[in-house]
């Protein structure tokens, strides 16, 4: 990597001093004065043949432009920053605070454009990310989809229940295995990102659901209880790092018993 010194000197005339002069060292040795940003844009314009891949630009810059200026143009037209760009003029790669006149670049010059290979590493990199996720949105909508119709089903079961109708205990199971069912699939779908959220609200409400069945299983085994006597059960869930529940069966408890144990020994010869 090439770069430029530069030093300010005096300059006096008929010992009147008339104001300080930038000077700067370009490249071959030669030490020429240090140009201004306003001396660059009201030079002579040169037009550039600019090749990026299949593409080709025709970029028109002022004639004492650095190839730091040229990136920022080129910026523009390609959407590339300019700190990803690289640029190549007779086969060598140029710094940015080169000048194009101090190289040789004329008016109709080519300069070669090229991705910076990490940067374009990153963007791949970016690309195959977004597409995972994205994936992962589609597979945990298919199982939203399916969620809804279950939904619907334990919903109109509830009112059944609510009614006072007998429902028979294989429509609670054959229910709670769908739902099961729901929660295995989601517990494939490898997501991150917003993709990991949606799944994660996808496994609560299919352990809510569970949750519901078991309720009005337990209500329809008793239809005729009082609200205060109705039995409640509540599902055990077991949360994995996946963030995917696993069903549990709660412990069951005790039952009152009759048997009375005392501490009478019987004495034998």
């Amino acid at each position: 990597m090439k770069r430029f010194s530069s030093s300010k000197r005096v300059v006096k005339v008929n010992n009147v001093v008339k104001g300080e002069i930038d000077w700067e060292l370009r490249p071959g040795g030669m030490l020429v004065q240090k140009r201004n940003a306003g001396d660059v844009s009201s030079g002579p314009m040169i037009k550039i043949k600019v090749s990026h891949g299949s593409y080709h630009h025709d970029i028109a810059v002022p004639a004492q432009s650095t190839f730091g200026d040229l990136k920022r143009v080129l910026a523009q037209e390609t959407g590339l920053e300019p700190k990803e760009q690289r640029l190549l003029f007779q086969g060598k790669e140029k710094d940015d605070e080169e000048c194009l006149h101090m190289v040789g670049v004329k008016d109709m010059s080519k300069v070669v454009l090229l991705e910076d290979p990490a940067s374009k590493e990153r963007k791949l990199e970016e690309m195959n990310r977004n597409q995972s996720v994205l994936k992962a949105c589609e597979e945990v909508a298919k199982v939203r989809a399916e969620v809804d119709k279950l939904s619907e089903k334990v919903i109109a079961l509830d009112a059944i229940v609510r009614g006072g109708t007998k429902v028979a205990e294989k429509e609670f199971l054959f229910l709670t295995e769908l739902l099961m069912v729901q929660l295995l699939q989601l517990d494939t779908i490898k997501a991150d990102g917003e993709a990991k959220v949606q799944r994660r609200v996808e496994v609560r409400r299919v352990q809510g659901l569970v949750d519901t069945l078991d309720n009005l299983k337990a209500r329809n085994s008793y239809p005729f209880s009082s609200s205060c006597n109705a039995v409640s059960v509540t599902t055990k869930w077991e949360a994995f790092e996946s963030g995917v529940g696993s069903l549990t069966a709660p412990a069951p408890a005790p039952l009152p018993s009759s048997t009375t144990i005392t501490q009478d020994w019987e004495v034998f010869n």
